[in-house]
Order: C-alpha cells, then sequence, then structure tokens
C-alpha cells in the first residue's frame, strides 16, 4: 500500500509491540527524502556541487533499517519533498527573508520537481506495495499532509527517524512528532547532514530534550 497525503490504496501493516531500550514501544519507521535529487549521480545536488559524501555513507544503514522492518512487519513510511513545475509553491514565493545559501539551491537548479526521477525514492529503497508514502512540500513531514493521521490509524506509538537531512527535514519532523504526542528517536548512522556541526547539534538536542539517539546496530539488536 501507498499512502499519499490520505489517499489509501491497499492495507498495510499496523504497528507490533517491540521492546527499545527497555521501553515497550509500538513504532513506525520514517524514511524522510531518500531521493534521487539529494543523493544520486546526476541528481539537482550532485548538479549543485553539494557535498553527498554524508548522505551517501548513511545510505546503507538506512536500507538495512529497512529490511530489518519489513521482516519483523514494523509499519514504514517514506516521505518525499517535491516542487509544482511552475514553481508556484518554492519558498521564495513565500518568504520575503530567506537565507542566500537556501534560496540559491532553490533558485540556480529545480530540485525534485513532482513527476521526475529527482523526486524518486532512490532505487534501493522502493517501497513496497504494504508501506507508505507522503508526499510534502515544507521541511516538516507532518505540514500540510495527513501524516498524523496516517499513524493514529496505524496504532503507533513512537517513532524511529531516518533520512536527510538530520539538521533540517529529519529535526524538523522529529520535533512535531514529539509535540503530536509520540515518543521519538533518530538513528545516528542512518541520518546525516551536509553540515557535521548541525549534525551533531541534532543529536545532542534530542538526546536533551525529546527522545533516544540510537545507532543501526543497537537498533537491530533490539529489533531482534
Amino acid at each position: 500500500m501507498q499512502e499519499n497525503n490520505g489517499r489509501t490504496h491497499r492495507a498495510g501493516r499496523r504497528a507490533a509491540a517491540v521492546t527499545i531500550k527497555g521501553y515497550e514501544l509500538k513504532p513506525t519507521l520514517i524514511v524522510i527524502d531518500t531521493q534521487n535529487g539529494f543523493v544520486s549521480d546526476g541528481g539537482s545536488y550532485d548538479k549543485l556541487g553539494i557535498n553527498r559524501s554524508h548522505y551517501k555513507k548513511a545510505l546503507p544503514n538506512i536500507i538495512r533499517l529497512v529490511n530489518i522492518c519489513r521482516k519483523i512487519g514494523t509499519p514504514i513510511v517514506f516521505t518525499i519533498a517535491v516542487r509544482e513545475p511552475s514553481g508556484v509553491d518554492l519558498l521564495t514565493k513565500t518568504h520575503k527573508i530567506l537565507p542566500l545559501p537556501r534560496e540559491e539551491r532553490i533558485e540556480e537548479i529545480p530540485i525534485c520537481i513532482k513527476g521526475t526521477w529527482d523526486a524518486d525514492i532512490v532505487a534501493e529503497l522502493k517501497p513496497d506495495n504494504k508501506e507508505y508514502v507522503i508526499t510534502k512540500r515544507r521541511d516538516s513531514a507532518f505540514y500540510g499532509t495527513k501524516l498524523e493521521d496516517l499513524l493514529r490509524k496505524l496504532q503507533v506509538d513512537s517513532v524511529i527517524f531516518c533520512g536527510f537531512d538530520t539538521s533540517m527535514c529529519v529535526e524538523t519532523s522529529l520535533r512535531d512528532a514529539f509535540n503530536l504526542g509520540f515518543d521519538v528517536m533518530v538513528v545516528s548512522d542512518a541520518t546525516a547532514s551536509m553540515n557535521p556541526k548541525r549534525y551533531e547539534c541534532t543529536l545532542d538536542d534530542v538526546r536533551s530534550f525529546y527522545g533516544l539517539v540510537v545507532d543501526t546496530n543497537e537498533l537491530a539488536t533490539e529489533l531482534s
């Protein structure tokens, strides 16, 4: 099944109880923005000359997590960040104040235009028919989407986050999940940021104020 902003096509998995770090939880795995435009050779970030090495290093761990969750039946939600071909939903259309680096990434080369290869999830992580895809247009996976409604229907009480970028879309989505009442955790080696300092700041903030920081090996042991 795929769930795209509330449109349900086929029944998918519901959350089952697992124990993580001594907590009995019913989690879902949310995989943030693992798209060709951000990660793949020939994608928008590659064309812009943005360093994707941290993303590429994290990708095998994301693949491993997805495979573990598929094996044990944990629900999996993928997000994709897209823009309309017309550019009507670009941040430059709605913001007078926008930091220059972000403005340049938006204006110089269109990133993840809806319906293009650039916007597709990388082939190694192609969702199966029991998984869900949420389309988003802002940093948070919850803003302007039906993600919260989906998680309630899946009867989950917690969210495991991985994907890109740690200090932007992952962190923003994690904070929103926490404020909506879900327990949260981030998998440190299955997420990455273009800026290592911001990556470390996000992990520190999660440890200090929001939830758990685990690595792939720890989580694999707990889930098995």
